[in-house]
């Protein structure tokens, strides 16, 4: 069986943002939704007074990007004039949001929690939360800088295990405003929206220093993850406890031959209501998880590295080339030797 380590990694995104002027942008309230994609009306977001934000409907390409079937492998980006959540909501990204102009008010579970205008905070989406309180602080409209990053790449950047570990927990980070320059999410924003898949991974890499940064010091949480004594109990926590144990392993073992039943194993649960459970949560059955973050794998050592074809295939656990072939095109729609050379 294979052996257990830090999670490991190396590819993709996540985000944050400071108190910056966000109204001088153009394409506002957009979001990447492929061919789908659909612009933000102002219709969308029902404000019958200034101080006093009103829930409007959640607007049709939303409830698209929040559909189970875009919860992995998608990233998103959007500013927008923010509005409250009638009910609560989940979705299987890692979340990042900053507010500025205001400050608001979000429900977990049965926690109030205050979030500080100007402020980067990141909590795990799957977790279902509620935008329930925005209070205005002067004359400068709120405004919402989202950044929706898909799990299996937050699991798979480098060197922020601990960071991983306390988000899948359930906590909810803020992290100090100094780690953001004036004008930074601005710049992500027009890479995000630009198309180049160059500006993107620019972006991708970025939003990971900024990661790594923020575990220089003690992470200030807002929420505590579910490792706390006082949360143990709550059948939520239970849950989401025996899948992290499952993605831990999943990631700590990725080279190793694995099955369903080995990972299940190691939560002590029945494997049918173990894979069950991981379906549920991670909106992915756990076998296309595993090849999914295989193919990230793969696609990291392709660009960073000059191992071979096979050499990849076999660190990133597929147990066949003619298999690992067949996957990467289905997935990226070019050859692994393409994906390299293109890139060069």
């Amino acid at each position: 069986m294979a052996r257990t380590g830090a999670l490991a990694g190396a590819s993709p995104p996540v985000r944050a943002v400071l108190r910056v002027p966000l109204s001088g942008l153009r394409d506002k309230g957009r979001m990447d939704l492929g061919p789908a994609s659909e612009q933000y009306r102002k219709g969308h977001f029902l404000v019958r007074n200034p101080k006093v934000l009103m829930p409007a409907p959640t607007p049709r390409p939303e409830r698209r990007f929040y559909a189970e079937d875009r919860a992995i492998g998608r990233f998103g980006m959007r500013l927008f004039e923010p509005r409250l959540m009638p009910t609560p909501h989940w979705h299987g990204h890692v979340e990042g949001n900053v507010l500025t102009g205001g400050s608001m008010t979000y429900r977990v579970e049965d926690q109030e929690i205050e979030i500080p205008p100007g402020r980067l905070v990141l909590f795990w989406a799957n977790i279902p939360h509620q935008l329930v309180r925005l209070s205005p602080t002067g004359e400068e409209p709120l405004r919402l800088a989202n950044i929706y990053l898909p799990l299996d790449v937050f699991l798979f950047m480098p060197h922020i295990a601990r960071l991983q570990v306390v988000l899948l927990s359930g906590g909810m980070v803020i992290l100090d405003p100094d780690l953001l320059p004036a004008g930074q999410v601005e710049a992500w924003y027009r890479d995000y929206r630009s198309g180049q898949p160059e500006r993107r991974e620019i972006l991708y890499m970025e939003l990971n220093a900024l990661l790594r940064r923020s575990l220089l010091q003690p992470l200030d949480t807002l929420r505590v993850p579910m490792g706390n004594p006082e949360g143990a109990e709550h059948p939520q926590r239970t849950r989401v406890a025996h899948v992290v144990t499952m993605l831990r392993f999943i990631l700590e073992n990725l080279a190793q031959p694995m099955t369903n039943a080995d990972v299940a194993r190691v939560t002590g649960l029945h494997e049918t209501y173990a894979l069950s459970l991981f379906t549920q949560v991670v909106r992915m059955p756990m076998r296309r998880f595993i090849i999914r973050m295989r193919l990230l794998r793969a696609r990291a050592l392709l660009l960073e590295s000059n191992a071979t074809v096979a050499s990849v295939a076999a660190q990133a656990g597929f147990p066949s080339l003619s298999q690992f072939y067949d996957h990467f095109v289905r997935a990226y729609g070019v050859t692994p030797q393409a994906l390299r050379h293109n890139r060069s």
